[in-house]
């Protein structure tokens, strides 16, 4: 499997009230995959992550698909082939954009 990275030319980071804020919501059983939680600058234009799109994008720094589900199988209460597929789309949507760098 090949390791994944953030492509170093986005600037980002996380917003921490925001990141708090998604995760109680989350332990209430509210939906939170609206709120915001990353800030992505990219060629001067700004973009939001979601909790589980900004969890992702903070452990991708050189790990493979399989153990980054496995990472956030410890976090998140949801089944492990849903979990898979969500990561694989985000994944997907985010290297069309050219936010990734394989190793």
């Amino acid at each position: 499997m090949r390791n994944i990275r953030r492509n170093p030319d986005i600037i980002w980071r996380e917003e921490e009230e925001a990141r708090e804020e998604a995760v109680k919501a989350m332990e209430r059983g509210d939906d939170a995959s609206g709120e915001g939680t990353a800030l992505l600058v990219e060629s001067g234009m700004m973009h939001q992550l979601n909790l589980l799109g900004g969890e992702i994008w903070k452990l991708l720094d050189g790990i493979d698909e399989e153990a980054l589900v496995d990472r956030l199988a410890e976090v998140f209460d949801v089944d492990r082939e849903t979990l898979s597929r969500d990561v694989r789309d985000f994944l997907i949507d985010i290297d069309r954009r050219g936010w990734l760098v394989h190793e």
